[in-house]
């Protein structure tokens, strides 16, 4: 039987022979005059266009018995079947359950989690709908229009990405902020500018003990005490935890907490109550939406061939760069400013998911795994870091997105973004059509572009919230199926524990004395001087 581990598959084998045999991206455009139509996909309202690829036939015809030989399409149903493929945390990974209908059961251990899910769910709309008709009160009885969302990481990151992407959705004269950072600057311009009788937090911790939430929650709580007492922190904070205590505590009234379960991953909770300061701002119409769409694109995911899926060639495409022509930077461009948050939360998705270097039996890797994934809105990109994206010594692939609406009516505006989009993946492909005359003229290599940069372009109509659902899962799976070929847990996170565990030494045992550690003891000298 063939080893189903990717590294040791002969279609793994067979790519890194192709790799080397496949010529640039402009011969292969010339060699197939229906290289688009065989290098892109449409489903669920999106174009996938890879082919400006440094890819062939053969290649994807591997790939995909790459994926086959993986065990990819068994690995999805034991997703959606609930079954525990977080092993190293013994869970199961269902966050497609948070976007499923009611109706369409799905068990964990034997029991239909879908009711729990829909009574959150329910919570979540009656609070949105209760805002949005000017009734969610502060204390003092006047009505709340200032949200923020305290939370980090998955508890962050999400929301801050949604509440901008459907800016469009929010609730007029309604403020949104996220807040995260724990050294105070960002919670303090947010209270320096909010009223603290029309103020609504929603602090988001699972456990009610990460240090950063907890920092600014205990900032707010003390700013809400100040002028309100205990009945403002009653009326005017919403937790999602587990932590019944530690809620107990802090005040946060019955009715107002939300629950969320351990097979839910932080960086896959937005679907959840941990998406509630999104379902606050745009709505529980658009919230619904938001996961409708997601659900679409799992429906895909999980019943679609492996050649026509979405995540699987997204994945797949990223294989090929990461694996076979060693690219391990991949840029992510979208060419609207609504998804400028979109680069940052594809940062954590992508690279606190399979930045891994053991595979899921705690044995090392045999291949390079996730790719740094860095990012911005594409004109901002094109005027920071397309220098080296053209012309540097290192290749970077790229993900562009790009609506062809505008949804801000600003239609002339979007088309300029779009010719910009559409130029710059030319000119990654290609290099510039003109350098032989130019060079030739101005003898000047400074101007020479060498082209064969891969990319990708993912086009829609318009980023409306059923969009930005499919697009969000759409990377989630893509994330899934490369851990599955790389046999890395996609699901825990153990890297980012240490650096957390020793800050907390750090601050137990003061900054002060002979015990210091060596290798940061003369920074922690001057720091102290500095105070």
């Amino acid at each position: 039987m063939t080893d189903p581990y990717g590294p040791r598959t002969a279609a793994w084998k067979s790519l890194e022979g192709r790799a080397r045999e496949i010529d640039s991206i402009p011969d292969l455009f010339a060699a197939d005059p229906l290289r688009f139509e065989r290098f892109s996909v449409r489903a669920l309202g999106l174009l996938f266009d890879f082919s400006r690829q440094r890819l062939d036939g053969a290649a994807l015809a591997m790939l995909l018995q790459l994926a086959g030989d993986a065990g990819v399409p068994r690995w999805i149903e034991r997703m959606f079947a609930g079954e525990k493929i977080n092993n190293t945390e013994n869970r199961a990974a269902l966050h497609v359950a948070l976007r499923r209908p009611v109706t369409r059961e799905i068990r964990i251990d034997g029991e239909d989690v879908m009711p729990l899910v829909e009574a959150e769910r329910a919570k979540m709309r009656r609070l949105a709908a209760t805002l949005h008709a000017g009734e969610l009160r502060g204390a003092t009885g006047r009505p709340i229009d200032t949200i923020v969302n305290i939370g980090i990481g998955g508890s962050d990151l999400g929301v801050a990405m949604a509440v901008q992407a459907l800016a469009g959705r929010v609730k007029p004269g309604l403020t949104v902020h996220c807040v995260s950072n724990i050294d105070g600057v960002a919670l303090s311009r947010v209270l320096a500018s909010s009223d603290p009788a029309t103020t609504l937090f929603v602090i988001c911790s699972k456990t009610f003990t990460t240090i950063e939430t907890l920092t600014n929650a205990n900032a707010a709580r003390a700013w809400l005490m100040a002028e309100g007492g205990a009945a403002a922190v009653s009326a005017q904070c919403i937790a999602v935890s587990t932590n019944r205590k530690a809620m107990d505590a802090f005040g946060v009234a019955a009715d107002r907490r939300f629950k969320i379960w351990d097979w839910v991953g932080g960086r896959y909770s937005l679907w959840s109550a941990v998406g509630i300061a999104v379902a606050l701002a745009v709505g529980a119409d658009a919230f619904d939406d938001l996961l409708r769409g997601a659900h679409e694109m799992d429906e895909h995911f999980a019943s679609e061939e492996l050649r026509q899926n979405l995540p699987v060639l997204l994945a797949l495409v990223g294989i090929w760069n990461r694996n076979f022509l060693a690219i391990s930077a991949h840029a992510v461009l979208p060419y609207d400013d609504h998804l400028a948050r979109f680069p940052a939360y594809l940062q954590q998705l992508e690279m606190e998911s399979n930045g891994k270097s053991v595979r899921r039996d705690g044995e090392p890797v045999e291949c390079a795994t996730c790719p740094l994934i860095f990012g911005e809105p594409g004109s901002n990109a094109q005027h920071s870091f397309f220098q080296l994206l053209h012309q540097g010594t290192d290749i970077v692939s790229a993900d562009f997105l790009l609506p062809a609406r505008s949804m801000v009516g600003q239609q002339a505006a979007q088309d300029l973004a779009a010719a910009n989009c559409l130029a710059q993946s030319w000119a990654f492909a290609a290099g510039d059509p003109a350098a032989p005359s130019r060079t030739a003229q101005l003898s000047d290599a400074h101007r020479r572009y060498p082209g064969s940069r891969p990319s990708s372009l993912l086009l829609f109509d318009r980023l409306d919230a059923a969009t930005l659902g499919k697009i969000v899962a759409l990377y989630e799976h893509k994330v899934f199926v490369q851990g599955v070929i790389w046999d890395v847990n996609s699901f825990d996170q153990f890297g980012v524990e240490l650096g957390k565990r020793l800050a907390s030494e750090l601050t137990r045992a003061g900054t002060g004395g002979s015990d210091d550690p060596a290798m940061i003891a003369g920074a922690l000298a001057q720091l102290r001087q500095l105070r």
